[in-house]
């Protein structure tokens, strides 16, 4: 049994720069000399990027790709689904190959209360006596249930009916693919962050995806990341 309090977040390939914003929006005012355009006065080039994503012209940041590999518990990925647009999945199948032993467990810096209700609340520090019960209460519960899994694998019944007595924390793991719109919309949903025009309130756990996402993105296309805060972390 793996007992994991973190996060996994790969880049497996891309096709993303700031170029491919460039050339994309020049088109409409330049045409076939639009890839002519790209080297000329980078700070035109960093003006325009600006300009597209402060007054929310957004096709042009379109014109890109990222495919991540991510491993995270089950109940990661099924928030992460609620965003269809710009984005492709394909995730691990416990119907067709047997789920690993890896389960979720708070690490001591996860907040574990919620104060207030739905919509206006703040989580706050869990006490050492509450942690401990997370952390005994969680790899009970997974030892029990992984064990009948086990048992039930082992006495022939198929995969895909012995995983239903698998929790929310099991991890998967699946590749995800999207653009740079449809990123920045993920993370200013999926994000806490001072700058950010409209605030938002993840689930820890998710929060930890779109942090590694960005690290990435924000190397692959600087200029269009520090236009996304810039202008308050809102989707264009």
């Amino acid at each position: 049994m793996r007992f994991l309090d973190d996060v996994t977040v790969e880049l497996v390939k891309h096709s993303a720069s700031d170029r491919d914003v460039l050339w994309a929006a020049r088109v409409s005012t330049a045409g076939e000399q639009s890839l002519a355009e790209l080297d000329k006065d980078p700070e035109r080039s960093k003006g325009l990027i600006n300009f597209l994503m402060r007054d929310r012209h957004g096709s042009p940041f379109e014109h890109n790709s990222m495919t991540f590999f991510v491993s995270a518990p089950i109940f990661v990925f099924r928030e992460f689904q609620r965003h269809r647009v710009g984005w492709s999945y394909n995730e691990e199948s416990g119907r067709y190959r047997e789920l690993q032993s890896a389960f979720y467990v708070p690490g001591p810096e996860r907040k574990l209360v919620q104060q207030g209700k739905p919509g206006h609340y703040v989580f706050t520090e869990g006490t050492p006596e509450q942690h401990k019960l997370v952390t005994e209460a969680m790899e009970g519960a997974y030892r029990q249930s992984y064990a009948a899994y086990q048992e039930m694998l082992e006495a022939g019944v198929a995969r895909e009916v012995a995983r239903a007595v698998l929790p929310v924390g099991v991890f998967s793991t699946m590749y995800a693919t999207c653009n740079a719109r449809s990123l920045m919309h993920f993370l200013s949903l999926r994000t806490q962050h001072e700058q950010a025009r409209v605030p938002s309130f993840p689930q820890r756990e998710i929060e930890m995806v779109a942090e590694r996402m960005e690290e990435v993105w924000a190397g692959l296309m600087p200029l269009t990341h520090a236009a996304f805060i810039a202008n308050g972390r809102v989707a264009p």
